[in-house]
C-alpha cells in the first residue's frame, strides 16, 4: 500500500483529499496513457512533482478545484483535471497538462484523489496506488512538507515567468537566501493561482 496523506478543507468536510508522493517511478507512461484514455479507475490528478514548489500551492489549487466542481463552475471535465488547470498561471488547459501533469519521463509524481464518493477512502486510494504505481512511496509527513522536496526551482520560475533576481542558480545562494527566495516565489505563485480562481 502507498503512504497517503489525507486532508480536509474546512468548507467541505465531507470531501477529504487524499495525496500520495512517489519517487523512482518507472511506469509514468502507462499511468499517463490511462489518463488519456479516460480510464475511470485512474481518475486522479497525477502531477509531475518537480513543478510543485510548496504544499500551500497544491492546497490552494485543490481547494479551488473542489469548490469549482461542487458549485458547478468547473472549466474541465473532472475535479482532478480542474486541479491541474488551477495550478497553471494561464487559462490554457492543454498547457496546464503539459507543464504540471505527468509525462512519459516523469520519475517523481504526486497523485491526488478527491473523495467525492463514500467508497473512496484513504485506505482504498492507498491500496489502488500501491498496486498501479511502480515506484517508491514517500511519507508526506504531518504538514505535507515533503511535497516540495523534488521541486525544480528553475523549471517553476520559467512556468511562472519569475526572474532569479540576478543570482543565477538557486544553489549559488546561501541556505538562508535560498529559503527566502522560495518564500518570495511561493507568495507570487499563490497570488497568481488565487487571482485565476476569482
Amino acid at each position: 500500500m502507498a503512504s497517503i496523506y489525507t486532508l480536509t478543507i474546512p468548507h467541505y468536510p465531507t470531501h477529504p483529499i487524499h495525496i500520495a508522493l512517489f519517487r523512482s517511478v518507472r511506469n509514468a507512461a502507462h499511468l499517463r496513457a490511462q489518463l488519456l484514455s479516460a480510464n475511470p479507475s485512474f481518475d486522479y490528478a497525477f502531477l509531475d512533482a518537480t513543478t510543485i514548489l510548496s504544499y500551500h500551492q497544491l492546497l490552494l489549487a485543490a481547494q479551488l478545484a473542489l469548490h469549482a466542481h461542487l458549485t458547478g463552475r468547473s472549466k474541465t471535465r473532472t475535479p482532478h483535471s480542474e486541479l491541474v488547470f488551477r495550478l497553471h498561471p494561464n487559462n490554457n488547459i492543454g498547457e496546464s497538462y503539459r507543464k504540471f501533469g505527468i509525462n512519459n519521463a516523469s520519475s517523481t509524481l504526486i497523485a491526488i484523489k478527491f473523495s467525492l464518493d463514500p467508497e473512496i477512502t484513504g485506505e482504498s486510494v492507498a491500496r489502488h496506488l500501491g498496486e498501479v504505481v511502480e515506484g517508491e512511496s514517500v511519507d508526506i509527513g504531518p504538514n505535507g512538507e515533503e511535497l516540495a522536496m523534488f521541486a525544480d526551482v528553475a523549471k517553476i520560475r520559467k512556468i511562472f515567468k519569475l526572474n532569479d533576481g540576478g543570482k543565477g542558480k538557486e544553489g549559488a545562494a546561501v541556505n538562508g537566501e535560498a529559503r527566502d527566495e522560495r518564500k518570495q516565489m511561493e507568495s507570487v505563485i499563490l497570488g497568481t493561482i488565487a487571482l485565476k480562481g476569482s
